[in-house]
């Protein structure tokens, strides 16, 4: 019997969210480093797509990105996780900072690849575990300090390793996954809220609290994060870590591993070296 995946995202919310951000018109820097990261990226592959399709919160296609398809749609998740994609009807397929917050990551993942020709290429970026550390840990301590108990305020965001598996699991071929982090200094705590609300990331988990902070929590909060993340001028450090995943739809024509025990030829032979078995235990 299928189980549902958890409902840790409020999609309703979510989707709100992102519709204030786009209202707002903010600086959203980090969706600009990630999108220049994976033109980058597709810049190494020596190949020009066909179709394109982005997903993403209901941003259009960027310029640094539009060289790489003859064509582009845009999609964005819904609140049911569906994309309402074509199989096989893509050659290539970008998300930017769109996955973090879905409840079924390996289910969406498997809607990309099926969207994709064979040979069709998967990019993305998106939010990785030690994004916000320093946020969530500030949080934890104030709520400890001055009520007790901690409620769940900051996404818990995907490892690296984790990410990687998830494409294999989706089956996706040849997957890589890789991280870069940056860490931006606010001179104040209001600063960091901001950025967050122009992103559309402020909280909308399942079992958030719908009340506000109170001040005393507040106060408690940004005393924490002052004492423990901060640099000498006063500065307030949030680490964002964003993963980078790659995968391309199965095609005969990739590389494949080699079945165990088909080697033609000896490791210690390239090496140079004498092969000596291992001794026998008593």
């Amino acid at each position: 019997m299928n189980q549902s995946p958890p409902r840790l995202f409020d999609r309703d919310a979510i989707l709100r969210r992102r519709t204030r951000a786009a209202r707002i018109a903010g600086d959203t820097f980090l969706r600009q480093e990630a999108v220049e990261a994976i033109a980058e990226r597709l810049s190494a592959v020596n190949r020009h797509f066909g179709r394109g399709v982005l997903i993403d919160s209901g941003a259009d296609v960027s310029a640094a990105l539009s060289p790489y398809a003859g064509g582009w749609t845009s999609v964005e998740l819904g609140r049911d996780e569906a994309l309402g994609l074509e199989p096989q009807s893509f050659d290539l397929a970008v998300s930017i900072l769109a996955l973090h917050a879905v409840n079924d990551l390996p289910g969406v993942l498997a809607q990309i690849r099926r969207a994709l020709k064979p040979d069709g290429l998967f990019m993305a970026a998106l939010f990785g575990g030690a994004t916000l550390f320093e946020l969530r840990e500030a949080l934890a301590a104030g709520e400890l300090e001055t009520t007790g108990g901690v409620s769940p305020r900051v996404y818990p965001f995907a490892d690296v390793r984790d990410l990687g598996g998830l494409l294999q699991r989706a089956a996706f071929a040849l997957p890589v996954a890789d991280v870069e982090r940056t860490t931006v200094l606010y001179r104040e705590f209001s600063s960091l809220v901001r950025d967050l609300r122009a992103l559309g990331e402020t909280n909308a988990l399942t079992e958030r609290s719908l009340k506000p902070l109170s001040r005393e929590t507040l106060a408690a909060t940004l005393a924490h994060y002052g004492a423990h993340h901060s640099e000498p001028d006063g500065r307030l450090r949030a680490t964002f870590e964003i993963v980078y995943l790659t995968g391309w739809a199965p095609h005969e024509s990739q590389q494949q591993p080699l079945k165990p025990g088909s080697a033609k030829a000896r490791l210690a032979d390239a090496l140079g070296t004498t092969e000596k078995p291992l001794p026998r235990e008593k």
